[in-house]
């Protein structure tokens, strides 16, 4: 049976919904290229304006100007159109973003692969959990949870209903409880089932609340007790809406645990979605999915070009 087609009309379909959800980003790049380039050459006060354009869409001053500077490299002192600009830097993105790309593949040799999921409250920790367990449920991999935001009632409830659609155990306890001892027993629970992964959610952190990054620390502790390798990966989870908050963020978490990767959520409700860019180029850490809505389908691996594309207005390469 061949199924080539179905998984084009899947890519395709994907690659829709990922343009949709730049679309906040991507029209302000398209029209703000558009009225620099009409019937204009490539000049330093045209390459300037280009690089403030591309600031406002969050891909950071350093970023913004390397992507100005390839372009002026290029067409410096020629007619280029609004079409051109936005090709050219489609490329240069993606090339950025390439050693980036990275899909979150559990270990098959663990058993359990342990993913540690963190980020501030109301960054989507949880949805994408949910969202995760569904799509390694699809690949047949044997999932567990473990309900780590013990301070928040309503972050069990939900990470519950995750898993009754999905049909995975979630390890809970009461309001409250020590999240690290919870970690250590869904640790040894997961392993005693033979699940393939172990994913923890944990409470949302901001740098002022030192208990809670106290609190972070300990179950790292407390899982290399178990597997001095654990957690085998430690995903920081970002709102694209805070766009350049985003690498304050990143600073932090870095501090606190070793973190091996992020997923970039609400890109729909965003016209910042250029914040990825600049991750990329100051941080270097795989970027493991993209979120563009509430279902489980909206998050999907990373692919440089396609995102490169999308962010710039273009059609499906």
């Amino acid at each position: 049976m061949n199924t080539e087609p179905e998984e084009n009309g899947k890519r395709r379909g994907w690659f829709q919904r990922l343009r949709d959800g730049l679309s906040r980003t991507s029209s302000n790049l398209t029209r703000g290229i558009g009225d620099l380039f009409t019937k204009r050459k490539l000049d330093a006060e045209a390459l300037d304006d280009l690089q403030d354009l591309l600031i406002t869409a969050d891909m950071g001053v350093e970023t913004s100007a390397k992507l100005t500077q390839a372009l002026g490299a290029e067409r410096f002192d020629q007619e280029v159109s609004g079409d051109e600009v936005r090709s050219h830097l489609a490329k240069q993105i993606a090339a950025i973003l390439e050693p980036v790309a990275v899909p979150l593949t559990p270990d098959p040799a663990r058993k359990p692969h342990v993913i540690l999921v963190c980020g501030v409250n109301g960054s989507g920790k949880t949805t994408t959990i949910g969202k995760l367990t569904r799509q390694f449920g699809d690949n047949g991999l044997k999932v567990m949870l473990a309900a780590g935001d013990t301070f928040r009632a309503a972050a069990v409830e939900q990470l519950k209903i995750w898993g009754e659609r999905a049909g995975v155990p979630v390890i809970a306890r009461a309001t409250g409880a020590d999240a690290a001892g919870l970690a250590y027993d869904a640790f040894e629970d997961a392993r005693a089932a033979g699940s393939d992964v172990l994913m923890i959610d944990t409470a949302g952190r901001l740098q002022n609340r030192s208990e809670l990054m106290d609190e972070l620390k300990k179950i790292v502790r407390v899982l290399k007790k178990l597997d001095p390798e654990a957690p085998h990966s430690c995903l920081l989870v970002l709102d694209a809406t805070v766009g350049q908050n985003a690498h304050s963020q990143v600073e932090v978490f870095k501090e606190m645990v070793d973190v091996t990767g992020l997923v970039v959520t609400k890109l729909d409700g965003s016209a910042k979605g250029g914040v990825i860019v600049a991750l990329a180029e100051r941080f270097g850490l795989p970027v493991h999915a993209v979120g563009v809505g509430e279902q489980a389908e909206d998050l999907r691996p990373f692919d440089a070009t396609d995102f490169a594309r999308s962010l710039m207005g273009l059609a499906d390469d």
